[in-house]
Order: C-alpha cells, then structure tokens, then sequence
C-alpha cells in the first residue's frame, strides 16, 4: 500500500536531514571528543568516536538512502535495484566497522562488552541487517529467484526492511543517550553545547528515519519501465 502523495518532496528531506546529520556527526567526534583514529596509545576514546560517525553514515543515512532510491529518481528498475543493492552494502560494512571499533576501545580500555540495551539491540540489528541484505542479493540479483519467488517474496523484503531500519533509528538514538549519559557523568555541562548539539543530532536522526519512512510508502515517479518484471 502506498499514500496517494508522490515521493520526490520526501526524498528531498531525507537528502537534506542526512547531510546535515553527518555534519553534525563529524563536528560532535572531532571538535567536542578529541577526534578519530584506528589507533592511539593516550587517548582510547578517539578509536571509539569512529563508531557512532560510522553507524551514522553506515546504516543511518547510507542505509535510508539505499531505501528511498527506488523513489528518489525516475531511473529503471535495474539501475535502481543496483543502486539500492550497493548503497546498502557499503551501509552494512560500514556499521561492521563502526561495531569493531566499539569492540576494539572496549578491550583495549579494560570496559566489558555488550553490557547495555543499546550493545544487545546493536548486534541483533546488524545480523538481521545482513541477512536481509543477503535475502535480498541472493533472491532479486544473482542467482535470481524465479518470478514467482519475487513476487512473493518483495512485500516481505519491504516489511522488514522497513521493521529493521526502524530499529536501526532507535538503536541509534539509545546509543547517543547513552554517550550523553557517560559523557555529563565525567562533567560535560547538561546544558552546555556539547549536550545540545548531541540532542540536536538525535532529533534530527529520527526525523531523517521519519521522512524515510514516509517516501518508503509514497509513490515513486513515474519510469519508462515502471510495469518491467521484478
């Protein structure tokens, strides 16, 4: 079911929410915690600050972006199908990385590993985002279901896509309270420009996902090959 309404205007809100997302992202990391780096003998926090620029990029935006591409432009089904394929493959390595790096800071820093909500519900979204993304490779792109396969299996595929983006946006949006938590823990003012530019980061984080949501059933312009087989 789609709403009666076309999907470009959302599209454009998504485009824009994700940009200004990463900026966001990228000025919280490196201007407020110290900076990125794969490795730092004085500073372990620097390797984790990877992890949330990664998963922001990663599955967040590259991940909502790979969503509304069979909306975003009147391009043909295949090319489509392509873009949407690899847009979430590079979401998904990314958000291995950016779940590595968590790992790495945590036992080079002596902090356990999957002690909160946010760890536990982490892990689960990035195994379900795998196997949805080899579902979708193996069934619509190569080998190829046959076309009833297909048929059957796109109202799914959309459903949970859509089921686990969601749970991307709200894990996201754990792990940043959580951050904020530990970070006005060791002094970071409650209400100084630190805090609000991470509440800023998360509001706009559910907005994009919001906005995703809302192209995702939307209607797509219109293509020479809109009726073509799946």
């Amino acid at each position: 079911m789609a709403l009666g309404v076309p999907a470009v205007p959302f599209t454009f809100v998504v485009h824009v929410l994700g940009l200004v997302s990463i900026v966001m992202v990228l000025i919280w990391n490196i201007k407020y915690r110290g900076g990125l780096a794969w490795d730092s003998a004085t500073n372990k926090g620097l390797i984790f600050n990877i992890h949330p620029v990664l998963l922001q990029i990663g599955l967040v935006v590259l991940g909502g972006e790979a969503i509304i591409s069979y909306k975003a432009f009147p391009l043909k089904k295949e090319v489509k199908k392509l873009v949407h394929l690899i847009l979430h493959a590079v979401a998904l390595v990314l958000g291995i990385v950016g779940i590595y790096c968590a790992f790495k800071f945590h036992n080079e820093s002596g902090i356990a590993n999957l002690y909160s909500l946010h760890s536990w519900i982490g892990i689960g979204v990035i195994i379900l985002y795998a196997i949805q993304w080899l579902y979708g490779f193996v069934i619509f792109f190569y080998p190829g279901g046959s076309a009833g396969l297909r048929r059957e299996s796109l109202p799914w595929h959309v459903l949970l896509g859509i089921f686990v983006y969601v749970l991307v946006i709200a894990t996201a949006i754990l792990g940043y309270l959580e951050k904020l938590t530990f970070v006005e823990n060791s002094g970071v003012a409650k209400y100084g420009p630190e805090a609000f530019l991470v509440n800023f980061l998360a509001v706009i984080t559910v907005l994009f996902g919001a906005f995703v949501v809302l192209a995702s059933i939307s209607q797509a312009p219109a293509a020479e090959d809109d009726y073509a087989p799946i």
